[in-house]
């Protein structure tokens, strides 16, 4: 329910502050407004307030603006100083943009209320790198800092994972880092084209590396979990399986996952005494009827590694406006890149996503705290406003083509290259919404 709320709060906000944005300039320049929509489909909600008619329809997936239009059907003759198509090139183009540029906006004002309340900066340190992955294979160690990605450099975290992630479809990535030593050096990832580079945007972007790190320590103890019922509990640093000692929680992991129903001798460190205990994992059932261990417990995180990574600082309030507006710029540069990467190839159709991981962010976000949840409205806002600024046709981006080369020949495009271009448009985004579905099932449920 959470996840559903969330979800339905963000498209009211995120919809109809975009759509009001082309509502209040298209009356700004004495362009009539029949009705405003949020949602699409047969309305279960109107009121109407002057000449417009408000709305709230069932599909929420977007919403629209209805504006007087010849080319829409008959307009009454007192109305037609009043149509959008009868207007100059310059208020129509002016009309279009408010949208996406309200977006724009709206995620300055949402960053900069998040970061008003602090911010948290993770530095580009490694803190932990898979075994077998991508990273791994590019040799990447803990303790590495990351100084610049393909010669861009880094300042934190994001900035780092997003450079990586951008461009590992479209060649080798060289990774320029200090090393735990303080020896400088270059990781190459080289995985364009691979399986495993397929299955990034599945993960969430992770490519094998992780900020943090955890400890042999237990985090968190699940009630009626096999850990539970032998006897472990929170802060008990784990030891020995069966008379091996065993270095890390990932080999731990590990263990449990490949021993369901199996009985296993423990050694742990409670409050400086060594016990000793048994657990048998549960048997639980995955894909392909593969059965794996479950413990029920999780890590504790290294703390000391914590205060070396985490920066956390409350700037002044027009210090927060300035930070909304670089992350804004930036998030929408890099928003830019990605779709001249999609375009050319050099990018995987695995990173669009659709509603339903929308939604699963949007409710995992609001778990995490009001601050997480605005700054999650902000990245949607600066999506939604950047993809309707694209100049693909039947897009807010695609009016502007139009009305601007209208502008620059004094006449509009014939209405066989408008056909043309809609007809293109609307087949463009029609297979983008079915790869974001298909991307959207597979993730959540594959």
């Amino acid at each position: 329910m959470q996840t559903f709320l969330a979800f339905i709060v963000a498209i009211l906000i995120l919809v109809s502050l975009h759509e009001f944005g082309h509502y209040i300039v298209a009356r700004w320049c004495g362009v009539k407004v029949v009705r405003f929509s949020v949602g699409f489909g047969k309305p279960f909600f109107t009121r109407k307030r002057g000449d417009t008619e408000w709305c709230l329809a069932p599909i929420p997936l977007g919403g629209y603006v209805k504006m007087v239009d010849t080319r829409e059907g008959e307009v009454a003759e007192a109305d037609l100083p009043y149509a959008f198509d009868k207007q100059h090139p310059a208020k129509r183009i002016a009309i279009v943009a408010a949208g996406p540029l309200t977006n724009l906006i709206l995620a300055v004002l949402l960053y900069g209320l998040s970061f008003s309340f602090g911010v948290t900066e993770l530095r580009p340190y490694v803190g932990m790198v898979e075994p077998a992955s991508i990273a791994a294979k590019a040799g990447f160690q803990a303790g590495d800092k990351i100084v610049s990605v393909n010669g861009i450099a880094v300042k934190d975290w994001s900035d780092a994972q997003t450079e990586m992630v951008l461009n590992l479809e479209a060649g080798p990535v060289k990774v320029a880092v200090q090393t735990a030593s303080n020896t400088q050096a270059v990781r190459i990832i080289d995985a364009a084209g691979t399986p495993e580079a397929g299955k990034v945007a599945k993960n969430q972007g992770n490519i094998g590396l992780l900020p943090f790190r955890i400890t042999n320590r237990i985090g968190k103890v699940l009630a009626k979990s096999p850990a539970e019922k032998a006897g472990l509990k929170e802060n008990d640093k784990l030891l020995t399986a069966d008379g091996k000692p065993i270095e890390s929680w990932q080999a731990w992991t590990e263990l449990f996952r490949a021993s369901p129903g199996k009985r296993i001798e423990l050694t742990y460190e409670r409050d400086g005494k060594v016990l000793a205990t048994a657990i048998r994992p549960d048997s639980v059932e995955q894909s392909a009827g593969v059965l794996v261990g479950r413990a029920g417990l999780a890590a504790q995180a290294d703390k000391e590694w914590d205060k070396t990574i985490r920066y956390r600082y409350t700037p002044s309030v027009a210090q927060a406006f300035e930070l909304g507006w670089n992350k804004t710029v930036n998030y929408s540069w890099t928003t830019l890149k990605f779709f001249g990467k999609l375009v050319t190839g050099n990018a995987s159709l695995n990173h669009i996503s659709g509603p339903l991981t929308i939604a699963d962010v949007a409710g995992q976000s609001a778990k995490l705290g009001l601050q997480s949840y605005l700054e999650f409205l902000a990245l949607v806002s600066i999506s939604l406003g950047v993809l309707n600024l694209l100049p693909v046709p039947v897009l807010d981006g695609g009016h502007l083509v139009f009305y601007t080369a209208e502008w620059i020949r004094g006449k509009p495009l014939s209405e066989r290259i408008q056909a043309v271009g809609l007809r293109f448009g609307l087949a463009a985004m029609l297979l983008m919404m079915a790869v974001a579905f298909f991307n959207d099932i597979n993730r959540l449920f594959g």
